[in-house]
């Protein structure tokens, strides 16, 4: 019996082995702190929005939610086996900058199924700026009356100049899930988009608070 929470072709098993391998050797890198994940919601159409600043972010946000978890990935990790196996784990790849429906018709039924998909609305990877958020994770959810769960993450880029990092500290935090304001048309849809952004960009500030004030606690006690 086929999960419509997950994409047509995908598989429940090869999902959660995935998910597995998110948690057991992605993480194994790092040092991995994550923050409020009692918000994440078990049920119910979600569509998660996070900063996007290095290749981890996604494999390692998969292996965090506690339910099956749809990715929106670049078309171009679609190649040879690694294709093969997105696929079956239940990720759906887009094309960037290009007019096609498909994959984001497929992410609907997904979601009007009740199941959850993870957008990184600033587009390509970069410094996980989202003042530049695109419309596609409001779209989704208005389109399937989905809530947004906003993430934040800091961490994962090593910062320009560095060398290797031994066993870096990543810190995620996952805001409260909201639901969009109401509106119809395209004034509507930038609306939601910035009720989006907004939440997103005060919650990576509530996280670079936390992460300081850890680490002033922190040494304050080596000093003691």
């Amino acid at each position: 019996m086929s999960d419509q929470t997950l994409p047509e072709g995908a598989s429940r098993g090869m999902h959660r082995f995935g998910q597995w391998i998110s948690r057991r050797i992605v993480r194994l890198p790092y040092r991995v702190r994550i923050h409020g994940a009692e918000r994440i919601p078990r049920t119910g159409p979600l569509v998660l929005v996070a900063n996007h600043t290095s290749l981890v972010d996604g494999p390692l946000l998969f292996g965090m939610i506690p339910r099956n978890a749809v990715f929106l990935i670049k078309q171009e990790a679609f190649r040879g086996p690694l294709g093969w196996f997105l696929r079956r784990i239940g990720q759906i790849g887009v094309r960037r900058g290009e007019p096609d429906r498909t994959p984001l018709l497929a992410a609907v039924r997904v979601l009007r199924a009740g199941g959850l998909v993870g957008v990184f609305p600033e587009g390509a990877r970069g410094e996980g700026d989202v003042t530049t958020a695109r419309h596609g994770a409001a779209w989704l959810a208005r389109a399937s009356e989905a809530r947004i769960l906003p993430v934040a993450c800091r961490g994962t880029r090593r910062p320009d100049g560095a060398g290797r990092r031994l066993l870096p500290r990543i810190d995620v935090l996952f805001g409260e899930p909201i639901t969009l304001p109401a509106g119809k048309g395209r004034t509507g849809l930038v609306v939601a988009t910035e009720a989006v952004r907004t939440e997103l960009v005060e919650l990576i500030a509530e996280l670079d608070r936390l992460v300081a004030d850890q680490h002033e606690d922190y040494s304050r006690g080596k000093r003691a």
